[in-house]
């Protein structure tokens, strides 16, 4: 059986209406239509806030009936809620920065607490409606707290998140005054879906940047466990818009279209009076297109369906009386006595006419500044149904990355796109049909409901293999040991014997640290061994003797009976090139230093300002990953250091050889970081365990250093006196 699935939004699709006879009305939206099939198959609750006006107490006992009969929760909010979280902070900052539009910002945002507050309210009203088993997945920038809020109240939750707008580059990321308080909100998902993989790529670059998290290609370790993110492209109805296409009405309204105005060409845009969709550049890019091809005058028409949206906003009234202008000078300068060049409607438009426009348009202009994904463009497709039409497309549009057979514009060049209509008019009608062609079936392929099956099916299958931190007990370890005749002991050194110091030259060991080394390394002869990644000088002056076992720089050198050997040849001229970086970061970081060994060099900043050196380490890690990317070497982020290593040497390649080497079947490994996944499972029967919180494959966890220790003295103790 499919689990159950809490739909959490900021708008449910349904609002009130006050009517105590017909309290809820169907809204209009994309996000709506996406996930109807996904409420409607009846196993789903749906959260969110249904536009609640003044009501009378019957006419609210009669919405909140409705509602809850449709599996809709409400997420109340005041008036001050929505003018703070949703005006000054979603749409007045969030919208426009996301977008790229930096000037759109305020000088001074307010609402933050605002934001953050409302972000409760619908966490709380989620966790009310949880289950056991269900799944659980958050929409869009209104709501990016919502996943790390629920993490606290749910720690066993399965937890998803998409955004439906793009994710900027870390540069523009980083303007955000609460940029670091956003990012660890989303990592309390399981899963984080984006439109495209550019987007994917700027979220796990502010991952590096701000966080100074260690991401993999579509996953990255947080508090212990390991958040997702992937490429979820969202579609549309298909089916919906292809039966909208095929009605006699819409096919008779759109061949009135073309009646009216027959030697015409006609050009099309339909979209939100939003500052982000273009409209101004593209109504420039059409003046610029009538200037160029003057014999196009009199035979072409653009019409601008520019639907209402924030009103009341004093930015958007602005912007509206710029596109009137614009559309009026182009007419005066280019119209005719029989003919305007631009028509703009600032209204809705009813499903009927919509389809009967996209089938009467020769081109559909999708130019947007920036966009998440831009459904518009996949309707236009969807509807032809004739076969034929051309789709221009901005390249900064999400849905550009899957609609390659369109003509692919830059919006902000005004030159080439008003060649591209040039192009789009004389372009032959096999071509057209072609393109068309292509286009048609890539967008039946991803439709609304496979995006959402994708999403959903994914998050599902994070439940296996999913690991929560739990720390366990020391008589827990002993008495799995009880159960062993004899171990090989693998033992990492700093985090894991001891703890970390500011200083790496200070972790020398205490007088019991080496009493106890010593104690055990004389009761497992041959079988007690420190795995390290320090420099074998350092760990030869700390343990100088011969019957405790050293392996020495993550693998590549190994003492054995006194004599240390090179466990695999390497080539290391890469070296210099990587020294001089490193010496350049280490004199422009206070408190930092370089520590180079025979496959390593590593830069340590555990003494630099913690701020400034998480920045520069950053910087240095980004700096490497390019400049390295086509060397054998791996750029690794470590606890308070950044360290370069040729590719092949790591712990599990020396610790596999003592395995060989000492004959046993059984295996006592601990370790505190990445370093030490490497042998932490080395034999099927490995006891292993993990010193601290990180995502890790041990059975067995301890939180500290000290806790090892007290394992390890209670082992010695024990078998000392015959236990």
């Amino acid at each position: 059986m499919n689990p159950r699935v809490l739909l959490v939004s900021n708008r449910l699709p349904v609002a009130a209406t006050g009517d105590a006879a017909k309290p809820l009305r169907t809204t209009a939206g994309g996000l709506g239509t996406s996930l109807k099939g996904v409420h409607e198959s009846g196993n789903s609750v749906w959260i969110g806030w249904p536009g609640n006006m003044e009501l009378s107490p019957e006419a609210a006992e009669n919405l909140n009936e409705a509602l809850q009969e449709k599996g809709f929760v409400p997420v109340d909010l005041t008036p001050g809620d929505l003018k703070d979280y949703y005006d000054n902070i979603s749409n007045g900052v969030l919208w426009p920065l996301f977008h790229y539009l930096i000037h759109q910002l305020p000088y001074n945002a307010k609402g933050w607490e605002t934001y953050r507050n409302v972000n409760m309210k619908f966490a709380e009203a989620t966790a009310s409606q949880y289950q056991a088993g269900d799944l659980i997945w958050v929409h869009d920038y209104h709501l990016m707290l919502v996943p790390g809020m629920l993490r606290e109240m749910l720690p066993d939750a399965q937890i998803g998140f998409f955004l439906h707008i793009p994710f900027p580059s870390s540069e523009i990321f980083r303007i955000l005054p609460w940029r670091e308080e956003l990012l660890k909100g989303l990592m309390g998902a399981d899963l984080i879906g984006f439109h495209t993989f550019t987007y994917s790529r700027h979220f796990s670059s502010s991952l590096v940047r701000i966080l100074g998290a260690d991401p993999e290609v579509d996953r990255v370790s947080h508090n212990g466990r390991t958040v997702h993110f992937g490429v979820f492209p969202i579609g549309i109805d298909v089916h919906r818009f292809v039966q909208q296409a095929h009605l006699p009405e819409v096919k008779e309204m759109s061949q009135r279209i073309r009646r009216q105005n027959p030697e015409e060409f006609l050009a099309l845009g339909v979209d939100r009076l939003d500052y982000t969709k273009g409209i101004p550049r593209r109504l420039l890019a059409i003046e610029r297109f009538l200037e160029k091809y003057p014999d196009f005058r009199g035979r072409f028409r653009f019409l601008q369906i520019a639907v209402p949206t924030r009103e009341s906003s004093p930015a958007y009234n602005d912007f509206r009386s710029l596109v009137n202008e614009l559309v009026g000078r182009i007419n005066s300068t280019h119209g005719t006595m029989e003919s305007l060049p631009v028509h703009l409607l600032y209204r809705t438009v009813d499903a009927n006419e919509l389809s009967a426009l996209f089938l009467a348009a020769d081109i559909m202009m999708v130019t947007p500044l920036r966009d998440g994904m831009n459904l518009v463009a996949k309707e236009f497709v969807a509807s032809r149904v004739d076969g034929n039409g051309v789709l221009m497309i901005s390249e900064f549009a999400g849905a550009a990355a899957e609609l390659g057979e369109s003509l692919l514009v830059n919006p902000y060049d005004i030159e080439d796109v008003a060649d591209r209509i040039h192009e789009a008019l004389r372009m032959t009608d096999a071509d057209r049909r072609a393109r068309m062609s292509l286009l048609a079936q890539r967008v039946s392929q991803m439709d609304a409901g496979t995006w959402a099956r994708s999403f959903i099916s994914h998050l599902a299958s994070l439940t296996e293999g999913r690991q929560r931190v739990s720390f366990d007990t020391i008589e827990t370890i002993r008495q799995s040991i009880k159960a062993v005749d004899s171990l090989l002991f693998l033992v990492d050194y700093d985090g894991t014997l001891t703890a970390i110091r500011d200083r790496p030259a200070l972790a020398q060991p205490d007088a019991a640290l080496r009493e106890l080394v010593l104690r055990l390394s004389n009761l497992h002869r041959g079988r007690f061994w420190i795995v390290s990644g320090r420099h074998k000088h350092d760990l030869e002056t700390w343990f100088p003797e011969s019957n405790v076992g050293l392996v020495a720089e993550h693998g590549l050198w190994m003492r054995v009976e006194g004599n240390w050997t090179q466990v695999i040849e390497i080539d290391v001229s890469w070296k210099d090139k990587l020294r001089s970086i490193m010496a350049s970061f280490a004199e422009r970081t206070p408190g930092s230093q370089v520590e180079e060994k025979t496959a390593s060099i590593a830069w340590h900043y555990r003494m630099a300002d913690r701020e400034f050196g998480r920045a520069q380490a950053k910087e240095l890690r980004l700096h490497l990953l390019e400049s390295f990317s086509n060397l054998p070497v791996h750029i690794l982020n470590g606890k308070m250091c950044v360290e370069a290593r040729i590719q092949g040497v790591h712990k599990g390649v020396a610790t596999r050889r003592i395995a060989e080497m000492t004959k046993h079947e059984s295996v006592l490994a601990a370790g505190d970081d990445q370093t030490d996944e490497d042998f932490l499972d080395l034999l099927p029967n490995s006891i292993s365990i993990r010193i601290g919180r990180g995502h890790s494959k041990a059975q067995f966890r301890l939180h500290d250093p000290f806790e090892l220790r007290a394992l390890l003295e209670s082992l010695a103790s024990g078998e000392q006196n015959g236990e």
